[in-house]
């Protein structure tokens, strides 16, 4: 049981702490918006410092397609158009319990704008055992649970969002949209051996992306990735190799035995994008396109993820899209217009979002009826059970 009396005085601690930090944190913000302002003028030199240090600094740069202090005002938005989005959850497998399964449930949204407007919301669950609960390489195999069970529920979401784009008349303007991240930060690791990456990725979420292109290429689709108050700071990295003194940042080289203070990039430390643009950006306005050069993204080929940032009222949201988006004006500036519309619906957060979650979401309520029923089925198959002393435990009341 948590004792909230002893935590409070630890609460005013880290209160006196924010708000000592408080200045120095509007120092390094003003710091960096100037830096991103004045950018431009020396852009090309900028970029090439990027692309020879970006592999040798301790953090992650944006990539630079146009002047990073660029802004674009808000595109009209289409009378007649439709935006899908798939949203999911999972119930993982219970190593306590002897039913060796899980569950993913996906919600799925179309809502149909103008003309013939309408909306179908679904919700999609599917329980997999057996095969089903492992990937192989056929020597080696490696149990879904846990962290790559939730890798394979976005494989399956945006597998979901390419069946439903494929089935809206290709004239219709059409955004597919998912929440969080389209890079698969959790292959980004070496903690997962190769065959699970080529299954999950190259077989999966990049082949799913193929097909979205493709629908692209005849239809008016584009597709976005919506993140809510992103701690994203590619950009304010990138602000941090202007302040760098040498032609090639390498940290490791140059700055591993300097004090942090000490380390001219310092100056912007602790800021983050989406301060930058919460600063410059008008409502409704979007900053330029970056790409990521995280090193995951180098095996995306011609889905290599490009990113913006769009100011909304009370925050400010980053949004990914594939390359096939991003170097196409109208279909960049139909997620502009679409994204920021769904936003304006859903007082901040795209409301076709927020209604795919609902459809997916499983309850603490919804958990325990599925295990109650997967109990039952059990004894009337007689099957056995067998539960571990600690699940027990958890459902006795001791005194």
């Amino acid at each position: 049981m948590l004792d909230l009396t002893k935590v409070a005085p630890q609460i005013d601690a880290v209160v006196n702490l924010l708000r000592d930090n408080r200045d120095e944190h509007q120092a390094h913000l003003n710091k960096a918006c100037d830096l991103l302002t004045k950018s431009a003028a020396n852009l090309n030199s900028l970029k090439q410092k990027i692309n020879a240090s970006h592999k040798k600094t301790v953090w992650t740069m944006a990539g630079l397609v146009e002047s990073p202090g660029a802004r674009f005002p808000l595109p009209p938005v289409p009378p007649n158009h439709t935006v899908l989005a798939t949203d999911g959850s999972q119930i993982d497998v219970d190593r306590h319990q002897s039913a060796r399964c899980y569950l993913i449930n996906i919600g799925r949204v179309r809502l149909d704008y103008g003309q013939n407007a309408g909306a179908e919301l679904a919700s999609l669950p599917k329980l997999c055992a057996g095969d089903e609960m492992f990937l192989s390489d056929g020597l080696r195999e490696l149990a879904i649970e846990g962290a790559l069970l939730g890798i394979k529920r976005t494989v399956t979401e945006l597998s979901h969002l390419a069946e439903m784009s494929s089935e809206v008349p290709p004239e219709r303007p059409t955004l597919a949209l998912v929440d969080g991240s389209l890079i698969m930060w959790g292959l980004a690791s070496e903690r997962y051996p190769d065959f699970v990456s080529q299954e999950l990725l190259e077989n999966g979420y990049l082949k799913t992306l193929d097909i979205l292109s493709h629908l692209a290429e005849h239809n008016c689709l584009t597709l976005a990735s919506y993140i809510s108050f992103s701690r994203a700071t590619d950009v304010a990295n990138a602000m941090r190799l202007i302040l760098c003194p040498e032609a090639v940042a390498d940290c490791d080289k140059h700055c591993k035995n300097v004090p942090s203070k000490k380390r001219p990039c310092e100056q912007v430390a602790g800021v983050r994008d989406s301060d930058i643009f919460g600063h410059l950006l008008k409502e409704g306005e979007r900053s330029a396109t970056f790409y990521s050069q995280s090193l995951i993204t180098e095996r995306y080929g011609p889905h290599r993820i490009y990113f913006f940032y769009l100011k909304l009222a009370d925050e400010v949201a980053r949004v990914e899209i594939p390359e096939w988006v991003a170097l196409n004006q109208s279909k960049l500036d139909l997620t502009h217009a679409l994204v920021w519309n769904q936003c304006l619906r859903g007082e901040d957060y795209p409301i076709a979002l927020a209604e795919a979650h609902e459809q997916a979401v499983v309850t603490g309520a919804d958990r325990a009826g599925f295990q109650q029923v997967l109990e039952q089925w059990l004894i009337a198959e007689r099957l056995p059970q067998t539960t571990s002393a600690k699940s027990q435990s958890k459902r006795t009341r001791w005194v």
